[in-house]
């Protein structure tokens, strides 16, 4: 193994917060390299079992977003949004989802619902209720903003490739996804009223993968 990898997988046995964490191992979805750089790290959560749910610490970018200032010297996400997309994150986790599993996700999750064998009756009662947890948060979400936040909080895709894949226009997808997790907060009583970042009422918006329209 090469210096830089070894280096990272020792990285990767602490998270950024100083908790600890087990390195991911390889496998044929995640790949060698990008396992090195991965991190699980266990988070509070009181309904899963042991109160805790693993997630990945290492990849987020919310957190990249969160630690980052823009312009103005404000972050680029509010604490509060990165909560909501944390929270969306370890439900996404708990309920045993994953790209690999046939799910139209730009159509709302219908609770208990899965492709794991043997259906609902399989699983625990755990994750259960945190596929119905995510299925509600993605409807709340709606079409306009499920899909995006699935791809940036759970599957910890990069802004830019979102913009690529949907043939958005440059940073579009940042003012997309500032609202898709307000409406998160307001969802979870993070937040009384998400307004966004510059306060002003957002009004008409439209984001699908056809394009982005605003509108007062």
């Amino acid at each position: 193994m090469s210096g830089p990898v070894r280096r990272a997988s020792r990285r990767s046995a602490v998270s950024v917060e100083g908790r600890l964490a087990t390195p991911v191992p390889a496998t044929a979805e995640i790949g060698v390299q990008r396992a090195a750089r991965l991190a699980l790290g266990r988070r509070a959560d009181p309904d899963a079992p042991g109160g805790a749910v693993t997630i990945n610490e290492a990849e987020s970018p919310l957190a990249w977003l969160a630690r980052r200032k823009g312009r103005d010297g404000r972050p680029m996400i509010e604490p509060v949004q990165f909560l909501a997309g944390e929270r969306l994150r370890a439900d996404f986790t708990f309920a045993q989802m994953g790209p690999r599993l046939s799910i139209d996700w730009t159509a709302p999750l219908a609770a208990g619902s899965g492709g794991g064998a043997g259906g609902p009756a399989a699983l625990t009662d755990a994750v259960v209720a945190a596929r119905r947890r995510l299925a509600s948060a993605l409807t709340v979400a709606g079409t306009e903003f499920a899909g995006l936040l699935l791809d940036v909080c759970c599957f910890l895709k990069g802004l830019e490739e979102v913009e690529r894949e949907r043939g958005w226009p440059p940073r579009s997808a940042k003012v997309v996804l500032q609202l898709g997790l307000d409406r998160l907060a307001r969802h979870y009583g993070l937040a009384a009223e998400a307004r966004g970042r510059a306060g002003a009422p957002l009004r008409a918006w439209r984001a699908d993968r056809e394009g982005v329209e605003t509108g007062e």
